[in-house]
């Protein structure tokens, strides 16, 4: 498929019809605290709906239950090992380069910064963090998973934003289109699937074909489930670096609200390290992974880091050469990274498990069953050369 500006511009008017009907009819009816209320209770895939949800949720719930008919199982089960063998680089990632990709689209920040709370920049990231590692579970998507729920919430999450920037007349619709249109939930899928398999690279982890094509795979499945329009999203990589560049090109640039956003990162971050003498690196690794024009344009301090942090794909390296030569050294590795993913997404979520719910106003080890082949070593697509 080929993206133009009139394509992106259709995407940017449209939302997600599904779930926008739903939330309207139970703000119409007044109707969302209960729903609310009861969907606590909706934790896990294949439970019981309780008694007295609103019919309209009711058929929602229902109808958004199974994954897409089209899903390659195989190719998920891929999807899934890569992110065992990678946790804690997909982790690192998602914190340092996905998220400040985010800020770094002015109007996307804008709407970051009118639908969370400035001062608690974790809870958004524990809900990434907890979104992706439900995903990657080996039953994500069999009863008792709290991967389906999760995308419910997130799907009707989304649907009440625009419902309340619309009502209350804090978007500029003729401006900025319609609040997290297909555009911009594309936008995202791309941030989470082809920008973290960048940084991957960039951090100089061997990553085979196979196993960067079923990430992406797993995040086109997830689009999917929170109401991406199929017919629009990126079916390759090669169609996703297209959709990617010709987007940044269209939107990315510097903000005070993007700045912001990731000076309450940074600060996030440097909480969770010990100490202070690291403290930089946050910084640092920021300004690595997303380059200097957009770390300048979000106001990322410069460090004695920045050097520094530049041999950490050496240093990475060495231990994906003893991860690819030695099964102990791979088990051992693999053991470590998902220790310190759960470490990092407990300190984020206290412990607690997060919850989505419809805002009324804006105010057991990963099982491996085998190895993914370490075949064709992965390079990301070319960058679109403007004419």
């Amino acid at each position: 498929m080929t993206y133009t500006e009139a394509s992106m511009n259709a995407l940017r008017r449209a939302g997600d019809e599904l779930a926008d009907a739903v939330v309207a009819t139970l703000f119409e009816r007044e109707e969302v605290d209960k729903f609310n209320t009861l969907m606590r209770h909706v934790s896990t895939a294949g439970s019981p709906l309780p008694d007295g949800l609103p019919d309209v949720a009711r058929e929602y719930l229902q109808a958004t239950s199974v994954p897409p008919a089209w899903v390659d199982w195989e190719e998920m089960e891929k999807a899934r090992l890569f992110f065992i063998d990678n946790n804690v680089h997909i982790s690192t990632a998602l914190s340092f380069a996905a998220m400040p990709a985010c800020y770094v689209v002015p109007h996307v920040a804008k709407l970051l910064s009118t639908t969370h709370g400035l001062n608690y920049p974790s809870k958004r990231m524990a809900e990434t963090g907890q979104f992706t590692v439900y995903l990657m579970q080996p039953d994500a998507f069999e009863a008792g998973s709290r991967f389906i729920p999760a995308a419910q919430k997130v799907r009707l999450l989304h649907a009440s934003i625009r419902h309340h920037l619309r009502r209350e007349n804090r978007w500029d619709a003729k401006e900025l289109g319609t609040p997290i249109c297909q555009e911009d939930m594309i936008g995202g899928q791309m941030f989470f699937s082809l920008l973290v398999l960048d940084s991957l690279h960039r951090l100089g982890i061997h990553m085979s074909v196979e196993g960067a094509e079923a990430y992406y795979y797993a995040w086109r499945v997830v689009g999917a489930m929170l109401g991406v329009d199929q017919e629009a999203v990126p079916k390759s990589l090669e169609e996703a670096r297209q959709f990617l560049d010709l987007y940044m090109i269209r939107h990315m640039g510097p903000s005070e609200e993007g700045a912001r956003l990731t000076r309450q990162l940074i600060d996030l971050y440097e909480e969770v390290v010990p100490g202070t003498f690291f403290d930089p690196i946050v910084s640092a690794l920021i300004r690595h992974l997303i380059g200097d024009t957009c770390a300048d344009w979000l106001q990322v301090p410069r460090t004695a880091w920045d050097s520094v942090v530049k041999v950490v794909p050496h240093l990475l390296g060495v231990l994906e050469t003893i991860e690819d030569r030695s099964p102990l050294g791979a088990w051992a590795l693999d053991r470590l990274g998902h220790l310190t993913t759960v470490f990092e997404l407990s300190s984020l979520t206290r412990g607690r498990v997060m919850h989505y719910a419809i805002p009324k106003q804006l105010k057991k080890d990963f099982g491996v069953t085998d190895n993914v082949p370490r075949t064709r070593r992965w390079t990301p697509p070319a960058p679109i050369v403007a004419p």
